[in-house]
């Protein structure tokens, strides 16, 4: 069996093209349900959306390098940990928040916004914070990744195809409206489709290695659920605003970690096995927490119920 520094996931340049398309794709569809007023609501509550952006782009990468510094994990991994904390948040967070009977309007803005920060935080955070670890700094020289170039793709995946749904759902609502759910059905199963074939290719990868991510993502997404949540009580939100922050934070884009994998890192074997499990785990991790959210408001509703 090979070590893990020789480790490299099966993809070929068409495989890389498909997962680039279909995250844009998914934006795009996501985009479509989205409104200015996504935008201007930045000035209605603005304590719960910069508390969430700080959560996000701030104290995550930062509490994930305290981690890396004293867990010291394959740098690889470390790496891949360090990319994930960089990117925004998942798609599916919006979900998630409806079912945890969190603030569905405050996780929509937060993706729209974190979206379009993302090609500025992304890449900056990935480079300031992946520098300051010899083991990882060594690493990004090796393949003489630029600020610009992953501004470009993370620019070209999210950004982009976000104004471009934009553009069609306030100019023309009524065929954003006619396509919104067939787009985001096609996305889905594009991307499923994607992750099966992809998961097959590399069956004996995943088999034999996949054992050195599982507790680390566990602890990453742990952490990362709790910053939010806590971050949010600390400057003192609603329960409401507290769980979607919390989310957002929690539920990160494993997807565009795993293109970025592919696009600057050739496949390294560590960072695509996390990246690929975060974007698994978080599924999970995401239905978990919304679920105690839920039970947690229908056991309030029912002890309110039994004083009156």
């Amino acid at each position: 069996m090979s070590t893990l520094e020789e480790v490299r996931i099966n993809f070929t340049n068409d495989s890389v093209g498909l997962l680039n398309f279909c995250l844009g794709f998914i934006m795009f569809g996501v985009a479509l349900n989205l409104k200015k007023s996504n935008f201007s609501s930045l000035l209605n509550n603005k304590k719960a959306v910069l508390t969430g952006l700080t959560s996000q782009f701030i104290l995550l990468p930062a509490f994930t390098f305290l981690v890396v510094l004293i867990i010291k994990p394959h740098p690889g991994l470390a790496l891949g940990m360090i990319l994930v904390a960089a990117c925004p948040g998942g798609n599916v967070s919006n979900f998630y928040s409806m079912v945890g009977k969190g603030n569905v309007a405050l996780s929509v803005t937060l993706t729209a916004i974190a979206t379009v920060a993302a090609a500025f935080t992304t890449p900056f955070n990935f480079s300031f914070w992946g520098g300051l670890l010899p083991e990882t700094s060594e690493l990004i020289q090796s393949i003489g990744l630029s600020f610009t170039d992953m501004f470009k793709t993370v620019s070209l995946i999210l950004v982009l195809p976000l104004f471009l749904g934009l553009m069609v759902s306030s100019k023309i609502p009524r065929i954003a409206s006619l396509i919104e759910r067939p787009v985001k059905v096609i996305s889905f199963l594009i991307l499923m489709a994607f992750i099966v074939v992809a998961t097959i290719d590399n069956l004996n990868v995943f088999k034999n290695y996949i054992h050195y991510v599982v507790a680390l993502v566990l602890l990453h997404n742990l952490m990362a659920l709790g910053i939010g949540y806590f971050t949010g009580k600390l400057f003192r939100n609603s329960e409401q605003d507290c769980r979607t922050i919390s989310i957002e934070t929690g539920i990160q884009n494993g997807g565009l970690a795993l293109v970025l994998v592919f696009n600057f890192f050739d496949g390294n074997g560590p960072m695509a096995l996390l990246a690929a499990w975060w974007g698994v785990w978080d599924i999970f991790s995401g239905y978990i927490i919304a679920s105690v959210f839920a039970y947690r408001s229908k056991k309030s509703t029912a002890k309110l119920g039994m004083i009156k």
